[in-house]
């Protein structure tokens, strides 16, 4: 879980941590898949029905890193690359370093 405050979250990556999740707890409970016992009683027999779940931790370590570096100091690496934005390269730059501009108008 480490480095989880800065990580990207597509759609199918958290059904992949979500599902993981399920297999700890069902594992831990020693309840097999094939017992086809649904997730809400898996949860209720491990006593964390109640809690929240792997996803919402995420988030609110991803909150809470975002404040420490809102904090930080004008000058420090982490706090620069949160803020920076990319600047637009010129098209005619890029087509001259590429070589694009072999037919030039007259």
């Amino acid at each position: 879980m480490y480095g989880a405050a800065v990580w990207q979250k597509p759609t199918r990556e958290i059904n992949i941590i979500l599902s993981t999740e399920m297999d700890v707890l069902r594992s831990s409970a020693r309840k097999s898949r094939m017992e086809s016992i649904r997730n809400e009683h898996i949860k209720e027999i491990m006593g964390v029905k109640e809690k929240s779940d792997i996803i919402d931790i995420i988030e609110r370590k991803r909150l809470q890193w975002y404040g420490h570096v809102k904090r930080m100091q004008e000058e420090r690496l982490p706090k620069l690359i949160m803020e920076w934005l990319p600047g637009e390269k010129e098209k005619e730059n890029v087509q001259e370093k590429r070589g694009w501009n072999v037919y030039e108008q007259p």
